[in-house]
């Protein structure tokens, strides 16, 4: 584990793994670099490109800093991309497909962009959206110690899950992780904000980039993954076969290999 420096002076941690072109992982909601899908996906593309595996912000061993700004998690990419040597490319998931668009957005210096599923109003069903005030709800949820309504909250309320699917989450041992981070659930809801996709932030996003979506994920996804490859210039758009939102990092590994390598 190493540690760069964001530009407000949070300390970010970081794997590093593997040789040749460098390649910054950015994790959805809830996960870090330790845990989730990105640490098997990490060692899978380590034969190929040197693999920067990060701690989003408040997480795991990065820290944080008050008050938060989407802006300051697009400057963690940025120490990230300087520590590579001046340019990288990224993959997003989930959450961190937003996060990672924003940042191409902002011009770093980006050289390629793959996104998995960022979970945009377009791919929501008709009538159903997450409550307005999502962000200051998780702040007070948290504020009041209540970590497990927080995850609750965003699974059920925000992404749209059953409740049924928490109720038998909180008797897995995966449930305290989740907790552990339920502090930095505002950051991913800041980052989403209303859901809506972005038309004019992805319009002006000049790299090279994929879309990708599972093919037996939500219509929703799907729909929203098929809006944005048609809002971003020249994105190629890719369904994954076999896929939900919890994608297979074997099934993924190798479409990045592709379009990274390219």
């Amino acid at each position: 584990m190493s540690k760069v420096l964001s530009k407000d002076g949070t300390a970010i941690a970081f794997d590093k793994l593997g040789h040749g072109e460098p390649i910054i992982l950015v994790d959805g909601a809830l996960c870090s670099r330790s845990f989730g899908p990105l640490p098997k996906l990490a060692q899978l593309l380590a034969p190929h490109f040197t693999v920067f595996n990060y701690d989003r912000r408040g997480r795991n061993e990065s820290g944080d800093k008050a008050p938060y700004a989407v802006e300051r998690e697009v400057e963690d990419i940025q120490a990230l991309i300087e520590e590579a040597g001046g340019s990288a490319s990224v993959f997003g998931i989930s959450s961190g497909a937003v996060l990672a668009l924003a940042a191409a957005a902002s011009r770093l210096n980006i050289k390629k962009l793959a996104l998995y599923e960022p979970p945009f109003v377009a791919g929501r069903r008709k009538g159903r959206s997450a409550p307005p005030d999502s962000e200051a709800q998780l702040k007070r949820l948290i504020a009041d110690g209540r970590r497990a309504d927080a995850v609750k909250f965003f699974m059920v309320d925000m992404v749209g899950l059953p409740s049924i699917f928490v109720y038998i989450m909180r008797i897995l041992p995966i449930w305290p992780k989740l907790k552990a981070v339920a502090h930095t659930l505002p950051y991913d809801a800041a980052v989403l904000g209303d859901f809506s996709l972005p038309r004019e932030r992805a319009a002006s996003v000049a790299v090279p980039t994929i879309v990708m979506a599972g093919e037996k994920s939500p219509i929703e996804l799907r729909s929203a993954v098929d809006a944005l490859a048609e809002a971003v210039p020249g994105a190629k758009r890719q369904m994954l076969k076999r896929q939900t939102h919890n994608v297979s990092a074997k099934v993924l590994a190798p479409v990045l290999v592709d379009f990274f390598a390219a």
